[in-house]
């Protein structure tokens, strides 16, 4: 795609600001940031991504995967203002879940140890992460508020932290997972995902491309559960205080 062709693309950001002018959303501004921010990011990650696939330095590698986690966790963590540590805490989740995945992926030989395949297949997994966290520490906020009552009845009756939140924990988790578990169902009837489009368009075989998607699909949900437990055994016991009460956060 040339550029000219690129910037005819502005014109569905233009319809969309005019939608929102025209009903008086106010969004115009929002709209044209985003719009701004995601061509300079996405364009220097091109030319970033472009070096790293050239150089081929293990080093470079193990840094974007670095930067994808922090800022991962960085966002995820703005579903639990209040909540002590909690950026480490999706820190530890994720790079938990990298190093298993790609240690999978690698270990078995499903994919190259290359640029060309690490960095895009890791930054579709930790974005993955990044949603099934914060899908579950909001979760997490809305079932402790909500049982708080149960929560404390537990307590009372002599049952450990863990016990009293283990429930509201289950019920976190379960939620994290539901967009992932969706799309599994209605892939390919109702979308057609993103990496299989893209490899289509580029030339290469559906069918070829339909294999990497299920591998996309497969760890995506392996990512999830992972992603989604561990921070749940880490994070369960910041939402009582030291005396076994629970915290008002968020």
């Amino acid at each position: 795609m040339s550029f000219i062709a690129l910037s005819f693309t502005l014109l569905f950001v233009l319809i969309t600001m005019f939608v929102s002018y025209w009903h008086k959303l106010d969004l115009e501004k929002d709209i044209a940031i985003g719009t701004i921010r995601s061509a300079i990011q996405l364009l220097a990650v091109g030319y970033v991504l472009q070096f790293v696939f050239q150089s081929k330095n293990i080093f470079f590698i193990i840094l974007i995967l670095c930067v994808m986690i922090i800022i991962a966790a960085r966002n995820a963590a703005t579903r639990a203002k209040g909540m002590t540590g909690v950026v480490w805490k999706i820190i530890l989740s994720i790079t938990t879940m990298e190093i298993l995945m790609m240690g999978l992926l690698l270990g078995l030989q499903i994919i190259e140890a290359t640029p060309q395949y690490i960095i895009p297949l890791s930054g579709m997994t930790i974005g993955n992460a990044m949603v099934a966290c914060g899908l579950f520490l909001t979760q997490l906020k809305r079932e402790t508020e909500s049982s708080k009552g149960e929560i404390e009845t537990l307590l009372s009756l002599g049952a450990t932290s863990r016990q009293a939140a283990q429930d509201v924990l289950k019920r976190s988790v379960k939620f994290s997972m539901i967009p992932t578990i969706d799309g599994m169902k209605t892939v390919g009837l109702v979308q057609l995902p993103g990496m299989m489009t893209g490899m289509i368009v580029a030339g290469a075989d559906p069918v070829e491309a339909v294999r990497y998607q299920i591998l996309i699909i497969f760890v995506f949900t392996c990512s999830s559960a992972i992603t989604s437990m561990m921070l749940s055994v880490l994070c369960y016991k910041s939402i009582f205080t030291k005396d076994l009460q629970l915290k008002k956060w968020g």
